[in-house]
């Protein structure tokens, strides 16, 4: 992913910047990316940035006007409009659509990065003050590795490029990898590396004479917790007010935005507010290689009353073709922290950035305002990774503890940076992502929410926010029938296919795939897959890329790993490639783990 890599050090200066070098490389992996580096040996502060040409963070360093103070910064930042008019009348010259004025933000805000309002994370070197400055967004979404040695501290958006100056961290650490089998992530700010970390979220570390002075936090989730609650018709204000006021921030800036499109409300309330010009946002939705699923249907009908274009992208043959590609770039781009279920992303964003090279989505909106919980703890069937079984009994003990907290922190503050980070970090290495849901004034309200949770009255609110920005949108059902003008039969039929298609492909119980084994000439598959989704691996692991399966898990030295039982690990892939069991799950955890191993211990 596109992001800083550097060094606080009293090595000589040709040996950091050559280490320097290395890093920056290691994050190079597009030919439209730009890349620099920058040095102050005085203070022991060497620095590189990779961005996605064109981007927002694509004209780093940025500079005051005395040249005291250099900042670099990855990711984007949606300030309040009349914050850079307050700048300009402060005698600041600077672009109207890049980062530049962050750097007067950082002279004229004692409290800086705190008022910074997206997903980021950035460096600021002030000679004035002879410190440094290392920090990242309050929820830590934009992820920074970093590590301390004698040599001096190192960060990086990205793992390996710590792992190719530092070779004697090239390890799988067993309570990473027990979360990340449990889990489907590492949890808490560690890393499946021994010796790495994550920065945590909201941080503002300062260095002075290239050491790491103070580990300063600048957001405590708290302070939104203890907001007083308020009734249903004032926080329906407060929201609408909060969205409709931070959304035309997420469609400003240089490059052409396009529309992820799906049958749910989030986006539609987006597109309830955002009155685009006709036939000036693409949209664009993910289609299955059966049908065409609900999601596909219904931004049809979208985009029809908006009056935009619309794609169809589906991952089908071309993407199963290449799919070792895919499976092993998306574990080295981001550093096993999405597994091979989201293989088919960074193929759908190679697509996307056809399209437009900004991507506008509805993710987190559920999250934010129905406190959905994305993932949880479980101990593996099968005994796949019987060695692993005291490790993973205690990363489902940290994941409950975990979920005691407000429900928004932990889906904001938690669940955000642990498990979505993987997939938006793949797709961010080929297109830029933005969510107004994400919007600090947007979470901020959210808390507000009446009852003891909140969830009825976001439930009304979202309905309420599409009827009232766009009373046609209004009228189209969800892809589960939910609202809309529909009736309780279309309601209840595709709430069933939703069901079945579940159960037909990952969530298949195993009695279920002895049946289905038994009428394997009549492809009942047809009858189920692709009604909602456009990923069918249980499927695909079993016959387009059987081949694929075995030559990976069946090889000697994936069976030899520590972590796994070879028995249990026969008895699964073999299961589920003659197709009478299913071990989706499984082979997505063996695969990821496997290939991680393959190219972080054994190659990097």
């Amino acid at each position: 992913m596109p992001g800083l890599v550097g060094l606080v050090t009293k090595l000589p200066q040709a040996a950091a910047e050559q280490q320097l070098l290395t890093m920056v490389k290691c994050l190079c992996h597009e030919p439209f990316y730009n890349c620099g580096t920058w040095s102050d040996p005085e203070h022991g502060i060497y620095v590189g940035w990779v961005a996605r040409r064109g981007s927002f963070a694509d004209d780093m360093p940025v500079r005051n006007e005395d040249g005291q103070i250099t900042l670099f910064f990855s990711g984007e930042e949606f300030p309040e409009p009349s914050l850079k008019q307050e700048l300009r009348r402060a005698g600041h010259r600077f672009p109207e659509e890049d980062a530049s004025y962050l750097v007067h933000r950082y002279e004229a805000e004692t409290d800086f990065p705190r008022g910074l309002n997206g997903r980021f994370h950035g460096i600021v070197a002030d000679r004035r003050q002879g410190t440094t400055t290392l920090f990242n967004d309050r929820f830590g979404l934009q992820r920074l590795y970093c590590h301390e040695s004698r040599d001096g501290f190192y960060f990086a958006a990205e793992a390996k490029a710590i792992l190719k100056v530092h070779p004697e961290l090239r390890a799988i650490d067993p309570r990473g990898l027990a979360e990340f089998v449990a889990c489907g992530c590492v949890l808490e700010n560690r890393t499946l590396f021994p010796g790495l970390y994550l920065l945590p979220q909201a941080a503002a570390w300062v260095f002075r004479n290239g050491r790491l002075a103070a580990r300063n936090s600048y957001f405590d989730p708290k302070e939104w917790e203890q907001q007083e609650r308020v009734d249903p018709e004032q926080y329906y204000d407060q929201l609408r007010g909060a969205f409709v006021r931070c959304l035309p921030r997420y469609f400003t800036g240089r490059e052409q935005i396009g529309m992820s499109v799906t049958g749910g409300l989030d986006t539609r309330i987006i597109l309830a507010w955002h009155k685009a010009a006709p036939n000036s946002l693409p949209f664009y939705t993910y289609g299955s290689t059966y049908r065409d699923h609900e999601d596909v249907k219904l931004a049809r009908r979208v985009a029809k009353i908006c009056q935009q274009p619309h794609h169809v992208i589906p991952a089908g043959a071309e993407f199963l073709s290449n799919f070792a590609h895919y499976a092993e770039r998306t574990i080295f781009l981001t550093d096993a922290g999405a597994d091979l279920s989201r293989s088919p992303d960074l193929y759908m964003q190679e697509k996307v950035r056809e399209i437009a090279p900004v991507r506008m989505v509805g993710t987190y909106g559920s999250e934010i305002l129905l406190q959905a919980v994305m993932f949880k703890a479980g101990e593996p069937a099968a005994e796949v990774f019987e060695p692993l079984r005291d490790q993973i009994n205690m990363g489902i003990a940290t994941y409950n503890a975990a979920r005691q907290v407000h429900p928004i922190s932990f889906v904001a503050f938690r669940q955000s940076p642990w498990h979505h980070y993987g997939v938006l970090g793949l797709e961010q290495t080929q297109v830029g992502i933005r969510s107004p849901f994400l919007d600090n004034e947007v979470v901020k309200t959210a808390y507000r929410a009446p009852g003891p949770d909140g969830l009825a009255a976001n439930e009304k609110a979202r309905a309420r926010l599409i009827r009232e920005g766009n009373p046609d949108l209004a009228k189209i059902h969800t892809d589960r029938g939910s609202g809309g003008l529909n009736s309780i039969f279309t309601h209840w039929y595709l709430e069933f296919f939703f069901k079945a298609e579940y159960a037909y492909d990952m969530g298949m119980p195993q009695w279920m795939a002895r049946l289905d084994h038994l009428f394997a000439p009549l492809h009942l598959e047809r009858i189920w897959l692709g009604r909602h989704k456009p990923y069918h691996f249980r499927v695909w692991f079993r016959d387009q890329l059987r081949d694929y399966v075995r030559q990976v898990l069946l090889d000697d030295r994936a069976l030899a790993r520590p972590y796994v039982s070879r028995a249990g690990v026969e008895r699964v892939v073999n299961g589920h490639l003659r197709g009478d069991e299913n071990h989706t799950d499984e082979i997505h955890r063996l695969l990821s783990l496997e290939l991680a191993h393959r190219i972080f211990v054994e190659s990097v």
